[in-house]
Formats: structure tokens, C-alpha cells, sequence
């Protein structure tokens, strides 16, 4: 899983951005319960899916970067 960052950050809003792919021999059922998952447990939501000619499924999830400032 790499990290990719294809866009530009707004004002005051960063985003992390990662890309999964997943197997054409994998069911749809079993592709959404793995995004669910990490969707739970790591914060993550879905940018977009792209599902290829052979049957392979790339994904792209992102989530915001949350920075935490230093109190005096």
C-alpha cells in the first residue's frame, strides 16, 4: 500500500491518501467488509474505486490529517 497525495490541500484541510488493490478473484461482498474494516478501525473513507478490465478492483481511501498544536 502506498501513499499517494494527488491534490492540493485547501485552506486548513489536509488529507492522507492511500491505494489498495484487490484481486479480481475476491468477491464484492468480501471487498466491502475489508473496507469496512479499515474504515472502523483506521479512519479512513472512500475517494474512489475504480474497477479495471480483468475484474481488479484499485481503491483509494483518504482521511484528514488531524495536527495537533503545542499549548503554552
Amino acid at each position: 500500500m502506498a501513499l499517494i497525495d494527488r491534490r492540493p490541500p485547501r485552506e486548513g484541510v489536509e488529507w492522507e491518501f492511500d491505494e489498495v488493490a484487490f484481486a479480481p478473484e475476491l468477491s464484492r461482498s468480501a471487498v466491502r467488509r475489508l473496507l469496512v474494516e479499515r474504515a472502523e478501525f483506521g479512519g479512513w473513507t472512500l475517494d474512489r474505486l475504480r474497477i479495471l478490465p480483468d475484474g481488479s478492483r484499485r481503491v483509494i481511501l483518504r482521511r484528514k490529517i488531524i495536527r495537533v498544536q503545542r499549548t503554552a
